[in-house]
């Protein structure tokens, strides 16, 4: 009996454990092109709270112009961490013009949080170095149809 009531006690913590708890990285989302200058960053798109929770956690690698978008309803003061998450990155946190914010580089699984400077509705997650790299910094605007489109 105390073994059947030990399943059925794990059975029901599976179904109600909470979608940040899983174990496989999410790469069914939809996906979109935004523009940098003459660079294409291919981003999934984590619009729903469930999809932005799990974000990039347990993500072993990450093509080069490849990150993730999280689209939120309103503008905030977003703030992440690195929780399951494998890769180092960057978060780029961008007004409603597609305008670079501010960059925060994030290391891999910590609680460390790192926040907007300002009210925003969308960050960008990239490999951390991506934005350095193309010395894209603070008030860089990005193309793209969340932000109006192309320029």
């Amino acid at each position: 009996m105390r073994s059947l009531l030990s399943r059925l006690f794990w059975l029901l913590s599976c179904l109600t454990a909470p979608a940040w708890a899983q174990q496989d990285p999410q790469m069914d989302l939809p996906r979109i092109t935004l523009q940098a200058g003459m660079h294409l960053i291919h981003t999934q798109v984590a619009l729903t709270p469930e999809q932005r929770a799990i974000g990039l956690m347990h993500r072993p690698e990450m093509p080069v112009n490849e990150g993730m978008l999280f689209v939120f309803e309103e503008p905030a003061v977003q703030c992440f961490w690195m929780k399951n998450t494998l890769l180092p990155l960057t978060a780029a946190f961008i007004a409603d013009d597609g305008s670079i914010v501010n960059l925060a580089d994030m290391k891999p699984q910590t609680l460390d949080s790192h926040c907007s400077t300002k009210p925003v509705r969308y960050v960008l997650e990239m490999n951390q170095g991506w934005f350095a790299k193309r010395g894209l910094v603070a008030g860089t605007r990005l193309a793209g149809s969340p932000f109006g489109g192309r320029r």
